[in-house]
Parts: structure tokens; C-alpha cells; sequence
């Protein structure tokens, strides 16, 4: 319990309250449209750490809460057969990219994450729907894993381009977000692994992780209770609207 507990000692009352609210609001917008959690965790975080450290701190949320959404459905070894080109240079592109790049905590890091998280706002906002041929979704698969697994080792971020071309199959609702969250465990996945071979992710980080859980957790049921409640599509486009500004204010200022 000491070392769950010793880096929010370190970081102070402050600094830990804006990470335990970040994560509930993360697992809010989670719940009501089904992703959200890592890009709101990395935006909101990278305003005052690093994003190595935020990145370090949404690890067990991250996972946990994917598996979740990744358990329903049905599709599971379907979409395993169909993704697994994705998935597999998600997973070889953020092990290369941990190598070369990583992330650390240079002024770079925070600009690359604003730019990431602006260029998922703007594809948000005003990106077309498309429809892949089978001859397109072969040679884009694996294409498309590969750049997700850099910028994931970059920035933190996975949605880029893994999320377009997700949309880009025809899949039903169900499937969709079924292969979101297959997606994004393995990017989570990777990313722990990259992140525990640059020395970012040792037990005191992962401890501190787990400790977000809970707060994910919450923020996750209270947003499935809204989207009974509310338009989603609405909540959606306010949730492109903050990213795209918060993207935009890291990617200027770092």
C-alpha cells in the first residue's frame, strides 16, 4: 500500500486531485460514447506532467476498462481473424517506436501529443465516412497499425489512424465497438511494455495506475447512466470540440 501510495505523496494534494477528476471524466466520456478514456487522460494530464508520467498512470484504467467493452459482443475471434494484421504492427510499430522515439520528457513529447489529439479532434469534427474495399483493408490494415504503433509510442495516443480505419469496415455497432476495444487493449498493451523498457513503468507507476481504477471505474457507470439521458451525438461532438482545443493549446504552448 505504500508504494500505491507514495507517488501521489511525491506529486502532492493538488496535483493528485486533478488526476483522480481527469480519470473520472475520462471513464464519463468513455461511457456515454465508448472511447475517450486515453485521449482525455493524456490531454488533460500532459497540462501539468510529462507523457511518460500520464501515460504510466492510464495503463491499468486504460486495459481493465477496454477488456470490459472488449467482452461484449460476440465478435471476438471474427474480428481477431479480420484485425489481426492491425493488430499485430500496432503492437511491432509501438515497440519500434519506444526504441526510436519514446516518450520522455522533452518539449517534443508534449507538442506531438497536442497534435495528435487535435488531428483525432478535426477528423471529429469534419472527417467524411468511407468504405473500404477487402483489396484496400489487406494493404491499409497493416499500414495503419504500423503508424498507430509510433504515434502510440510517441504521444500516448492510439486513435490515430487506427480509429478511421476501424469505421472504414462496415462493421455494425456492436462489432465497432467490440474492435475498439480489442484495438485499443492491445495498443495498451504495447505501450506498457515500450513504456517498461525506457525504466517509465516500474511498480511504483503501476501502482499508482491501479489506484485509477476506481475513479475510471465510476466515471464509466455514471456515463453509460447519461447516455440513457442525453444525445449522444451532441455529447460527441462537444467531447471533438474540448480535445480539438485542449490539442490546440498543447500543440502551440507545449
Amino acid at each position: 500500500m505504500n508504494t500505491l501510495i507514495a507517488f501521489y505523496q511525491d506529486i502532492g494534494p493538488a496535483l493528485s486531485l486533478l488526476v483522480v477528476m481527469t480519470f473520472l471524466l475520462a471513464g464519463t466520456v468513455k461511457g456515454v460514447i465508448g472511447l475517450g478514456l486515453p485521449t482525455i487522460a493524456m490531454g488533460l494530464l500532459g497540462l501539468a506532467m510529462t507523457p511518460a508520467q500520464a501515460a504510466a498512470l492510464l495503463i491499468v484504467p486504460s486495459t481493465l476498462t477496454n477488456l470490459w467493452q472488449l467482452g461484449a459482443g460476440g465478435h471476438l475471434l471474427a474480428l481477431l481473424r479480420r484485425l489481426g494484421p492491425l493488430l499485430l504492427m500496432i503492437v511491432v510499430g509501438t515497440l519500434l517506436g519506444s526504441a526510436w522515439l519514446g516518450i520522455d520528457s522533452g518539449p517534443w513529447a508534449v507538442h506531438a501529443l497536442g497534435a495528435a489529439l487535435l488531428a483525432y479532434a478535426l477528423y471529429g469534427l469534419v472527417g467524411r465516412g468511407f468504405q473500404l474495399t477487402p483489396a484496400q483493408e489487406r494493404w491499409l490494415g497493416p499500414l495503419c497499425g504500423l503508424v498507430t504503433g509510433v504515434v502510440t509510442a510517441a504521444t500516448g495516443v492510439f486513435v490515430m489512424p487506427a480509429v478511421p480505419f476501424l469505421q472504414g469496415l462496415g462493421l455494425n455497432r456492436d462489432e465497432m465497438i467490440q474492435a475498439l476495444g480489442l484495438s485499443f487493449t492491445v495498443s495498451t498493451l504495447a505501450l506498457a511494455i515500450g513504456l517498461a523498457r525506457q525504466d517509465a513503468l516500474g511498480g511504483q507507476g503501476l501502482g499508482a495506475s491501479l489506484l485509477m481504477l476506481a475513479p475510471a471505474l465510476l466515471g464509466m457507470l455514471a456515463g453509460q447512466w447519461l447516455r440513457q439521458r442525453i444525445s449522444a451525438v451532441g455529447f460527441k461532438r462537444c467531447f471533438f470540440v474540448g480535445l480539438a482545443a485542449l490539442g490546440g493549446h498543447l500543440l502551440v504552448n507545449g
